[in-house]
C-alpha cells in the first residue's frame, strides 16, 4: 500500500492532504463508488462514471498502486480484469456516504427532479474480501 510522507507535502501537511494525494483526483472516488455498487469490470466503470477510458485506466492503476483496489484476471486472451475494493477501499465507504449527503444538501438544487432518488445513507452491496490485500 502506498503512503505519503507528510513532510514532503506542500503547504500545511496533514492526513487530509495525504489522503487527497491518494484518492483526491476527480475520478478516483467515482471509481470507488462504482466498485462499491458492484460494477467491477472496466467497461461498466467507464459507463458508470462517464469518464474517458484513458482517465479510468489511469485511476485504476493509481488506486491499485495505493492499495485501495486490487484486480484479478477473469480472461486470459486478451487479459481482462475484475476490480475489487481492498480493506482500505472499503474504509472509504463512509466518506462516500458523507459526500452523498453533503452533495444532496449543498451541491444539488432543491428543484432538481433527480435529487430525491439518492438516499442520505446508502447501503452498499455486500462486498467480498479480496484475498491479496
Amino acid at each position: 500500500m502506498s503512503t505519503v510522507t507528510l513532510a514532503e507535502l506542500p503547504g500545511r501537511p496533514c492526513p487530509i492532504a495525504a489522503a487527497l494525494e491518494l484518492v483526491g483526483e476527480r475520478w478516483a472516488l467515482l471509481v470507488i463508488r462504482e466498485l462499491a455498487l458492484g460494477n467491477t469490470r472496466f467497461g461498466d466503470i467507464v459507463r458508470g462514471t462517464g469518464a474517458p477510458r484513458d482517465r479510468i485506466a489511469a485511476r485504476l492503476t493509481a488506486l491499485e498502486e495505493a492499495g485501495v483496489i486490487c484486480r484479478s484476471a477473469y480472461q486470459s486472451t486478451p487479459t481482462r480484469f475484475d476490480y475489487q475494493l481492498t480493506e482500505s477501499g472499503r474504509a472509504l465507504l463512509p466518506v462516500l456516504d458523507a459526500l452523498l449527503a453533503w452533495g444532496k444538501d449543498h451541491a444539488v438544487s432543491n428543484d432538481d427532479p433527480d435529487r430525491d432518488r439518492h438516499r442520505r445513507t446508502r447501503r452498499w452491496p455486500v462486498l467480498t474480501t479480496p484475498t491479496n490485500r
